[in-house]
């Protein structure tokens, strides 16, 4: 009977590694499409008036360094993954939607 248990236990940590590659390649193919946003986001400054906007600044710093946690989460993420710390892995892989839901939320208040 533990053997059946353990074996369960195996194969739930197996899948949870598949789901946590899927999402590693899931960021990284965003990688292009961070680094098109950050040669584009000097455009935020366009309306002369955000370059004394907080804000627009905040939005100019979050696109310029998403594609950088794009690139370090995925490889934080399978570092503790190693060590056994499963859940600061899911934080880790987590870390680029919550950079990127900061990045739109923060655009909603840079006036075109």
């Amino acid at each position: 009977m533990t053997e059946g248990l353990k074996g369960r236990e195996r194969r739930e940590k197996q899948w949870r590694a598949i789901l946590l590659l899927v999402l590693m390649f899931g960021w990284l193919a965003t990688l292009p499409l961070g680094a098109i946003g950050a040669l584009f986001s000097p455009l935020v400054f366009d309306n002369r008036p955000n370059l004394l906007n907080p804000m627009a600044w905040i939005a100019f710093l979050l696109m310029i360094a998403f594609w950088i946690v794009c690139l370090i989460a995925p490889f934080v993420a399978w570092v503790t993954w190693k060590r056994n710390q499963e859940r600061y892995a899911w934080i880790a892989i987590a870390m680029p939607a919550v950079w990127l839901t900061a990045m739109a939320v923060a655009l909603q208040f840079v006036p075109g």
